[in-house]
């Protein structure tokens, strides 16, 4: 019974921290091949909760402005203000700022680290 007791104990804590972190991480699966070269269809990513300001070059996730419950991953090539130019490396294969315009940046929710493996 003492070992039963552990091992709960242990998934109630792992559970704890999993939560704890799920507000500060997210995975990431790109799907389609709008950030091609840079990120491949399928490529899994580790995103962070936005804590600064957004920079010229970051690679971001977004709600899309078209339909909230899907989320975009595009890279901030410009900024006006806090209104930001989000567009996919890929621009034949994109829908970004130049099809629903400007972003303000209050809707970027994830930072993706530069260049992961």
């Amino acid at each position: 019974m003492v070992l039963l007791g552990r091992l709960v104990s242990s998934f109630r804590y792992r559970s704890h921290v999993a939560q704890f972190l799920s507000v500060f991480l997210r995975r990431v699966t790109v799907v389609g091949d709008s950030m091609t070269p840079t990120y491949r269809a399928g490529t899994r990513l580790l995103a962070v909760r936005r804590w600064r300001r957004v920079r010229i070059g970051d690679v971001v996730v977004v709600a899309d402005p078209r339909d909230a419950r899907r989320w975009l991953l595009k890279r901030c090539v410009a900024r006006d203000g806090s209104h930001l130019d989000l567009r996919g490396d890929n621009a034949e294969a994109s829908t970004d700022s130049r099809d629903f315009g400007l972003v303000d940046e209050g809707q970027v929710r994830w930072l993706v680290p530069r260049r992961q493996s």
